[in-house]
């Protein structure tokens, strides 16, 4: 396993990541057993990067995460988490708190359902418009200093926030979507990244499953994120399809899988970019897995270009109303 340092200042972490997310529902029902089994395949290949968030599930992410991890070296996973996000017992989404109080005390809830003495990563989810970047950033920083945390991360956040937050305290890596089909960080949010050191650890690298070669056209049921998304919906999912259609007669010329391509694309990018998958099945891995192997040549890539050119996908990554809430499309 190839390893890559997050940025100027964070830890040497695996070169492909595993998100965790799904495991704890958003694209339907994920099997808690299978999950285990994943990541413990994972860590068993290598993978040391374990990416989460204190809403997955309303904790139950963490949960199972703290599970999978028991009875192994706690320094055999390198746990990110992305706190801030409310949610109503019904699931809801309610907006973002990231006060320097909050701050601690989702922390405090978050070492405890992971059964850990410290976070690795740890970031807020999203910028809270009622609190300046430099009070939540100096509250973890604070969790720095006593032992709470190692590293602090940023996520969907533009070059202004990233800025104001890297001169608070050094900010290890910018967590923010990217892939084949969501290039819009290329633009300034990514040199900026460069700029300061920092690296960037891309989640989506699929599409949440749309360019993967794999989606069969139908969400699971309304808890799956899929089924409000404006890249799944009718007059826009058939557009984007036909692009998968194109990269997957690229992908049978190499003699790889649309996904395995896909992925490749991501990290070819830059070594200071590490790919999260959402692998939350054992074979769904090992095809991730195999992206690492491949090497995509200047005319592989110029290939790609063609058949999926920047700003090729049909719909915006988000519905409007979370769109809205995102510092990192305000550049």
């Amino acid at each position: 396993m190839q390893q890559h340092r997050l940025g100027q200042t964070g830890p040497t972490v695996s070169a492909l990541g595993l998100g965790c997310m799904g495991m704890s529902g958003m694209y339907g029902p994920a099997d808690r057993q299978e999950s285990i089994a994943t990541i413990h395949a994972a860590l068993e290949a290598g993978i040391t990067l374990l990416d989460t968030g204190d809403f997955y599930g309303m904790g139950h992410n963490e949960m199972l995460i703290g599970e999978a991890l028991q009875g192994r070296s706690r320094d055999q996973a390198l746990i990110s988490v992305k706190f801030g996000a409310m949610r109503e017992p019904s699931g809801a989404w309610l907006g973002y708190d990231a006060r320097p109080q909050a701050v601690k005390s989702f922390l405090a809830y978050t070492l405890q359902r992971l059964r850990v003495d410290h976070i690795d990563i740890y970031r807020p989810a999203r910028l809270d418009p009622n609190v300046p970047i430099e009070d939540t950033i100096g509250a973890i920083s604070d969790m720095v200093k006593a032992g709470y945390v190692r590293h602090i991360g940023l996520s969907e956040v533009g070059p202004d926030t990233i800025r104001r937050a890297a001169a608070v305290h050094p900010i290890c890596d910018l967590q923010i979507e990217y892939s084949l089909i969501s290039r819009g960080i290329e633009d300034s949010i990514l040199p900026t990244c460069r700029d300061l050191g920092i690296g960037v650890t891309a989640y989506g690298v699929l599409s949440r499953g749309l360019i993967s070669g794999h989606w069969q056209g139908k969400a699971t049921g309304p808890g799956d994120f899929r089924s409000h998304s404006p890249r799944f919906q009718e007059g826009n999912v058939e557009k984007n399809l036909a692009l998968v259609e194109a990269l997957k007669g690229l992908a049978e010329q190499k003699g790889v899988s649309v996904a395995q391509i896909a992925i490749a694309w991501v990290a070819a990018q830059g070594d200071d970019i590490v790919p999260l998958v959402g692998a939350r099945r054992r074979d769904r891995l090992t095809e991730a897995l195999g992206a690492l192997d491949v090497t995509l040549t200047g005319e592989d890539l110029a290939s790609i270009e063609r058949v999926v050119p920047k700003g090729a996908a049909a719909g915006e990554r988000y519905p409007a109303a979370q769109m809205a809430m995102l510092d990192s499309e305000r550049v």
